[in-house]
């Protein structure tokens, strides 16, 4: 599973688009079309408005996970209360999912998340799509602005290698949660960008940012708050409608921090984590620091979050401020981080740290 941080996402490029280019043989033509209208076949009915001729994925490739269109439901008006008033509903314990935008800083607790997966929001007057797979327990934010344009985000049904298909309200085009790239219809190619969201402890949150908000459950829906619908996912060794090439490297469901810089990708591994507490690392020849701390819990676990055991946290930074290199270490509960060119130590709580990388 993917969790904690990435400090950079793919970069935006043109992805393949299936319409063939002039002088293209008939063969290609023929591959083009018959993709076409495989898509339309399977999926027409339900998505009048999607323009199939564009898309970088083969059909076969996407599946339905249960709940149709809008059968997970988006939230597009959200409402929030302040830390004392989560207190109410949240552990201190449980996962809650930042985002802080022009020094606004907003909790989204997976516990809502796990029932609706997209909230379509405005922090620091920027629009954005909180977005959270269950399957992949990856959260992560995107700018919601395309080309000038707004765009509204809903839960498609669909998966792609188990992970979230969203799609936009405006042109209904396709897009994997995990890279933030439209795959399917008017858009393909698109990618979004992102926007820094980290998965920590609501306790970590409050002491971070006591003024900050939360997401209420007051969402409009009737759901089951608190309870997680994937009892024991932790645990699988076959996730669900994953149709992918599995790389044994590490069991399916493990807990790892992606970080992609400049061109390379490393992931780092909770389990790795756990014992080490912070990494110094280069990643596309550019120096990082990870950090973990425990105190979280996992969502994914027991039926009730609250009783799910303890899985950590994490976060990625670049190892600098003010100008100045940075090293870091774990020592007694706490990391110590010293200036490489100024001199002089302080102390920094792990899940708290401020850098100017994406977290």
């Amino acid at each position: 599973m993917a969790a904690g941080a990435v400090i950079a996402a793919a970069c935006g490029g043109n992805a393949a688009v299936d319409q063939p280019a002039d002088g293209g043989d008939d063969a290609s033509l023929a591959t083009a079309e018959d993709r076409t209208e495989e898509f339309r076949n399977r999926f027409g009915l339900a998505w009048p408005n999607t323009d199939f001729a564009k898309h970088a994925v083969e059909p076969a490739e996407l599946v339905s996970g249960g709940p149709g269109k809008d059968g997970i439901p988006a939230i597009d008006e959200p409402t929030f209360v302040s830390v004392d008033e989560a207190a109410s509903f949240l552990d201190d314990r449980e996962p809650v999912i930042v985002v802080e935008v022009n020094d606004e800083a907003r909790a989204y607790p997976v516990q809502i998340l796990i029932w609706h997966e997209i909230v379509n929001d405005t922090v620091g007057d920027v629009p954005l799509a909180v977005t959270y797979c269950p399957l992949c327990n990856s959260a992560i934010g995107f700018e919601r602005e395309v080309g000038g344009t707004i765009h509204d985000f809903g839960v498609s049904g669909l998966l792609r290698n188990s992970d979230l298909v969203m799609y936009d309200r405006q042109t209904e085009s396709w897009w994997q949660q995990f890279t933030g790239e439209a795959i399917v219809g008017s858009l393909t190619g698109t990618v979004l960008d992102f926007v820094p969201a980290s998965t920590v402890s609501f306790a970590d949150f409050k002491t971070a940012h006591p003024a900050g908000l939360v997401l209420s459950r007051d969402t409009g829906f009737d759901r089951d708050y608190g309870r997680n619908p994937y009892v024991g996912y932790d645990d699988t060794t076959d996730p669900f409608l994953f149709q992918g090439e599995a790389d044994g490297r590490l069991p399916p469901a493990e807990r790892v921090v992606a970080v992609e810089l400049n061109g390379e990708t490393v992931a780092y591994p909770f389990s790795a984590l756990t014992d080490r507490l912070v990494v110094e690392d280069a990643v596309g020849g550019r120096p990082i620091v990870v950090f973990f701390q425990p105190g979280t819990k996992s969502a994914l676990d027991a039926s009730s979050i609250v009783d799910s055991r303890d899985v950590g946290a994490s976060g990625v930074f670049l190892p600098e401020a003010d100008g100045h290199a940075l090293t870091f270490r774990a020592d007694d509960g706490k990391t110590s981080t010293t200036k490489r060119a100024a001199g002089g130590t302080c102390w920094v709580s792990q899940s708290m740290a401020r850098s100017r990388a994406r977290n």
